[in-house]
């Protein structure tokens, strides 16, 4: 059996079919390499449960995080049913494979006090309202970087008050703008006027990198200190933020854009941890 030649037709189908991210493919693509790779060292065409048990404890001895593993295992089980569905296997070795449990640890949270700072350093530069507006734009919607580059001039809705996003495999969402990223659009498009079909363009008019806005805000994190922020901090602080003024996690789950509202529920383990630190502190028994 040519494993190989079926993962490359996988690679097809994540991508003109599920429209997985760069990001998502060639991570699959390293992972499931690995194990061909390793099936192959011991001579194996058809790999069976024992072979991923033996690779579990390969990736381990290796040092290998639980992360990392699980990650890994993830991606072959979404290979092995893409063979069961293209009839190159009668079932998925891994189905029944059981596997390490991984606890995803708390994202970082700004404080509403340090949000306010973060937003209010840009001043000054050449670049500074595309920054602040940047910034105002990723806390006030959550947006993740790739949603964020991708924005169109023509995604924008200053009247309605808000942006339509392209997640995840492309799917559109709407999400509303609060009253300091909307006037903070509102300047930035009528001063900078920016050239081309995207909101943020580079200088040749194309689409900003994902780099380009790690460099922003770790640009703005170093003055104050806190080289932890990420444009995934302020992600999870815009989530947790929400929560903690009432929002119902169903809506931070729509916002978010997530799929699955198991995905959402970390940000409850941020709110409780905050809660039980009040507890703690102002209880006259804590």
């Amino acid at each position: 059996m040519n494993l190989d030649h079926y993962l490359d037709n996988f690679i097809s189908y994540l991508t003109a079919e599920r429209g997985a991210s760069p990001h998502t493919v060639e991570a699959y693509h390293r992972d499931i390499s690995h194990f061909i790779a390793f099936l192959q060292e011991r001579e194996c065409r058809v790999p069976d449960k024992k072979h991923a048990e033996a690779y579990m404890a390969f990736l381990r001895e290796t040092g290998k995080k639980t992360r990392s593993i699980v990650r890994a295992i993830s991606a072959l089980r979404s290979f092995f049913n893409f063979m069961v569905m293209d009839g190159a296997l009668s079932n998925n070795p891994l189905e029944d494979l059981e596997i390490p449990k991984y606890t995803q640890p708390i994202p970082d949270v700004l404080s509403k006090e340090e949000v306010l700072q973060l937003l209010t350093l840009p001043e000054g530069a050449r670049t500074s309202l595309r920054d602040r507006t940047i910034l105002e734009l990723l806390y006030a919607t959550g947006l993740r970087v790739s949603e964020l580059i991708r924005l169109k001039k023509s995604d924008v809705n200053l009247e309605g008050g808000f942006v339509v996003a392209s997640g995840k495999r492309l799917k559109e969402r709407i999400v509303p703008l609060g009253t300091y990223s909307r006037e903070a659009l509102k300047r930035y498009i009528q001063h900078e006027k920016p050239q081309g079909s995207f909101l943020f363009p580079n200088k040749r008019g194309g689409m900003l990198t994902r780099q380009t806005i790690w460099k922003i805000i770790r640009k703005y994190a170093s003055q104050l200190q806190k080289d932890h922020i990420s444009p995934h901090t302020i992600r999870h602080t815009f989530a947790t933020h929400l929560l903690q003024g009432g929002a119902d996690l169903r809506s931070v789950q729509v916002l978010l854009g997530h799929e699955d509202i198991s995905t959402t529920q970390i940000y409850t383990h941020i709110d409780n941890k905050r809660l039980k630190e009040v507890h703690k502190k102002y209880h006259p028994r804590g």
